[in-house]
């Protein structure tokens, strides 16, 4: 359990971190050939970059979960007891309802 929150919590840094990166790194002109971009081509580059890095970042951490065994993962078996008893439940609070709608109407 703690790998997966460690993996969502990289993924979320660099969420974070690489579209600031890239938006710092235009505005004060770290990448080369940027000082020849007019100011609204600069602007218009950065962002887009910002947000296609924020699309890469997404798809890589979907390839890192996808990548994971699913026998590795067990479900809780309390869970799932407590959840069959709230379908059920639900079930016959529904079939409940409808018996007495049907008798009203009589």
């Amino acid at each position: 359990m703690a790998e997966i929150i460690m993996k969502f919590f990289i993924a979320s840094m660099c969420m974070w971190t690489v579209p600031l990166a890239i938006l710092y790194g235009f505005n004060h002109n770290l990448f080369p050939g940027v000082n020849d971009m007019s100011p609204y081509s600069m602007t218009l580059l950065s962002g887009t970059l910002a947000v296609v890095s924020v699309n890469v970042v997404i798809a890589f951490y979907i390839c890192m979960a996808m990548r994971e065994p699913s026998d590795k993962h067990r479900p809780d078996v309390k869970f799932l007891a407590d959840a069959k008893a709230s379908i059920n439940q639900s079930e016959q609070n529904e079939a409940e309802n409808s018996s007495e709608c049907h008798s009203k109407e009589e």
